[in-house]
């Protein structure tokens, strides 16, 4: 079986040499500053040429225009229901960081207001914080199914398996899926993963629920 480096965008490739300096640059360990209440992270990963076909308003933007097969959403922390997680520091990243954190997350907009909404909540700094989501985005292999330029459908348990299967560490019940209804398909629009405050996988809890039905269609190429 065959998985994909989360990096690499439909019709684009990066070479294994400037990953490699990514991750020389960026870190591949997190901090060890603690939060109070932090049970650990939830990444949301979108499946974008389903995102960009079921809503019209997203169609000109550009992950949608470039032909992005997978973008990041956010990195949620979990916290006690209604914790306000709202924060005024700077989401300022450097030219170099900016440029690599847009590979997975292109709209610098949404981006500054995932921190504003989150950065009160993580014991870390916007930086380090878009550097967690990099080195998550890193790691995740991802079954080439999800990225194929052919729309295709899947059974729920099978690409579980395959996930679990690139990620030897990754829990079955560490991962969730959420569908969207169109016509008479179930649509995958997003994959969630779980994690501990340490980066280390996890079961997901109770909360973290999956949206989709045993069968659901992975859309390709829009």
């Amino acid at each position: 079986m065959k998985s994909i480096d989360f990096f690499k965008r439909r019709f684009v490739r990066w070479g294994q040499i400037f990953v490699s300096c990514l991750m020389l640059s960026f870190g591949t360990s997190l901090y060890a500053a603690s939060s109070q209440n932090l049970a650990g992270y939830i990444l949301h990963v979108e499946m974008t040429p389903a995102v960009c076909a079921l809503d019209s308003s997203r169609q000109k933007q550009r992950k949608c225009l470039e032909g992005y097969s997978l973008t990041i959403s956010s990195l949620l922390p979990e916290v006690p229901v209604n914790r306000n997680c709202e924060t005024k520091s700077s989401a300022t990243l450097s030219p170099l960081q900016s440029t690599v954190v847009a590979r997975v997350m292109p709209n610098e907009t949404e981006r500054v207001q995932l921190w504003q909404n989150v950065g009160g909540c993580v014991p870390m700094n916007a930086s380090q914080y878009f550097r967690t989501i990099i080195n998550f985005a890193e790691r995740l292999k991802i079954p080439t199914d999800l990225t194929s330029q052919n729309t295709i459908t899947v059974q729920k348990e099978s690409l579980r398996q395959q996930f679990t299967k690139l990620n030897p560490s990754l829990p079955a019940n560490g991962i969730r899926f959420s569908c969207q209804s169109s016509r008479s398909d179930s649509i995958l629009t997003e994959i969630r993963v779980c994690y501990h405050k340490n980066g280390q996988y996890k079961q997901c809890a109770s909360h973290v629920v999956t949206g989709c039905p045993s069968e659901f269609t992975i859309k390709g190429s829009y």
